[in-house]
């Protein structure tokens, strides 16, 4: 697995941060390491970089990248930050940033299963030591629940034709392969002509998002950030999906809490997207501690 994730929109993010030296910094969500990189070289030899991620394959990926910086690599989801910073000593920071997309890395390596472009097996977790794959979700669940997982989390349309078929399918052979997953969904889904996206989106960012409890995981982290950052410390939030920008959105909205920096989301210059157009569908928000 090589380094190919490129952080999105980099100015963006070191402007609502404004990372200064000898701050604590967090960027909850470290992936390769390419928003650490540029915050830590902001810090300074006093400052400090704490990254997260629950996925020991970004961390052997990134430790390279932030060997001549004073950060500190935890293997940890973000929702865990509260307890990162206590067993670390540290109160509160001055600034957390969680990008909440996929890292290239992971949705190039077939044998992750993150990626319906490619063959590999159902799995989908970001920490293979934990919760069971996808493959498994597909044979246990009901056709119901199935249906309802994929219109709660993909809000696909064709939800309970797709869990119908699933079901169907599973009583003669067991999917085990995102091929098989990807084009039983293609049979189901009607694609009309100029139709960019393809049919199987939805259902493999729904699995995704129940196999790691990642909805669950946002609204944790929401909950906890007021208690990790000093006041006037900063959070910026990247979201790819409008699930998590509505939750995102509506934890900012408190005013007791939050001053928020963008009052409508910042998206990627045309430039940027021309460069990585993985980019299109970020949202950046930003707020203040009060």
């Amino acid at each position: 697995m090589g380094a190919g994730h490129v952080p999105v929109m980099p100015a963006e993010v070191l402007a609502a941060l404004s990372p200064r030296p000898g701050q604590i910094m967090v960027d909850a969500t470290v992936g390769g390491g390419g928003h650490a990189h540029l915050i830590a070289e902001h810090l300074g030899p006093t400052g400090r970089l704490i990254g997260l991620d629950r996925d020991p394959a970004m961390l052997a990926l990134a430790r390279p990248r932030l060997m001549d910086y004073p950060a500190t690599l935890v293997e940890s989801n973000f929702d865990q930050l509260r307890g990162v910073l206590d067993q670390l000593g540290i109160e509160a920071v001055d600034g957390v940033l969680a990008d909440l997309g996929m890292s290239s890395d992971q949705l190039d390596d077939a044998e992750r299963g993150f990626s319906f472009q490619q063959t590999g097996p159902l799995d989908m977790r970001l920490n293979p030591a934990e919760d069971e794959p996808a493959s498994s979700l597909l044979k246990r669940l009901s056709e119901r629940d199935l249906a309802d997982l994929f219109w709660k989390y993909g809000e696909e349309r064709f939800s309970r034709r797709i869990a119908r078929r699933i079901v169907e399918i599973r009583r003669r052979t067991p999917l085990e392969t995102t091929e098989q997953l990807a084009e039983l969904i293609r049979r189901c889904v009607p694609r009309p002509r100029g139709r960019q996206i393809d049919p199987a989106t939805r259902v493999f960012q729904a699995l995704r998002i129940a196999v790691n409890d990642e909805l669950g995981a946002l609204e944790r982290l929401l909950a906890d950030l007021p208690s990790c950052l000093k006041s006037g410390g900063r959070a910026v939030v990247i979201s790819f999906h409008s699930l998590e920008d509505r939750r995102v959105k509506q934890a900012f909205r408190d005013r007791k809490v939050w001053q928020v920096l963008t009052k409508k989301p910042i998206q990627s210059s045309e430039d940027e997207l021309r460069r990585n157009p993985r980019a299109r569908s970020a949202k950046l928000r930003a707020a203040v501690r009060v």
